[in-house]
């Protein structure tokens, strides 16, 4: 395995079998030069880049500092999830890494508005978040605002095998942001993210979206749902509010049976 370029220390083009892929390593390319072969027990990290060409202009821009913090990351995330995530996740981290330390330095914080649902919703990959910007703290000695954990999630959520692409992940986490909105606006009540109703309800909306996509038959039936809008006629009806800001907004159909489980949650919150 030959070197055919050197990115930074740390990172380098090989020539493996033909094919051209990326081997990344402490000091892998410490003086080395093209066409020197690569010591293979250098070599933590070896995977084909669909994106190869940006993904060396990239490394040619950000200091190398912001790439070694990535790929630290990146290793963690992979042990403390049990799993290797998708070869993009080297470009897309490290270049949303490198652009937000940027910012945190030059005083530009930026909100993260799904911070409440994206800790509920991927809680593994949110404490992952939490752990990637106190090291990002402790190596750069910046303080980095906790949404940019949620942003972190997100990127890891999508790079895990049928995590789906940024943009499903996003569009789905915002709708549920919506229907939590309509909730509590239609209840004059504010939800406190550590409440276990309040993190039941995030879990069902998640699951009730999915539901609705892949058209899962009905588990409740008629009689259950009749007792429901009798028993808990404010909860229902403020379950009807959601499906309609679904179907106006996302042209997404909530059918009866889910409104009946919905109203259940709304109610617990309610009697919190």
């Amino acid at each position: 395995m030959r070197i055919k370029k050197i990115l930074n220390n740390n990172a380098v083009v090989v020539i493996d079998n033909n094919v051209e892929k990326i081997a990344i390593g402490a000091g892998i390319a410490f003086q080395k030069k093209k066409n020197d072969i690569v010591n293979p027990d250098k070599i933590e990290k070896l995977f084909v880049a669909n994106e190869n060409e940006r993904f060396q202009q990239l490394l040619l821009q950000i200091p190398e500092e912001h790439f070694t913090l990535s790929e630290e990351i990146i290793t963690y995330a992979e042990e403390s999830l049990h799993c290797k995530l998708n070869d993009h996740i080297h470009i897309a981290l490290t270049d949303h890494l490198s652009f937000a330390i940027e910012r945190v330095r030059d005083g530009i914080i930026i909100k993260n508005k799904l911070l409440h649902e994206i800790k509920i919703l991927y809680k593994k990959e949110f404490d992952i978040g939490i752990w990637a910007i106190k090291h990002i703290e402790k190596n750069l000695n910046i303080n980095m605002p906790v949404d940019e954990a949620a942003f972190i999630a997100l990127h890891l959520h999508t790079a895990k095998l049928h995590g789906g692409d940024m943009k499903q992940t996003l569009r789905q986490t915002v709708i549920i942001g919506d229907m939590v909105e309509t909730i509590k606006n239609n209840l004059g009540i504010e939800l406190e993210e550590d409440d276990l109703s309040y993190q039941r309800l995030i879990t069902h909306l998640r699951f009730a979206i999915f539901r609705v996509s892949s058209s899962a038959p009905s588990t409740m039936d008629e009689e259950m749902l009749k007792i429901l809008k009798n028993k808990f006629p404010v909860s229902y009806n403020c379950a009807k509010k959601v499906a309609a800001t679904l179907s106006q907004n996302y042209n997404i159909q909530l059918p009866e049976h889910e409104l009946g489980y919905i109203s259940l949650h709304i109610e617990r919150l309610r009697k919190r």
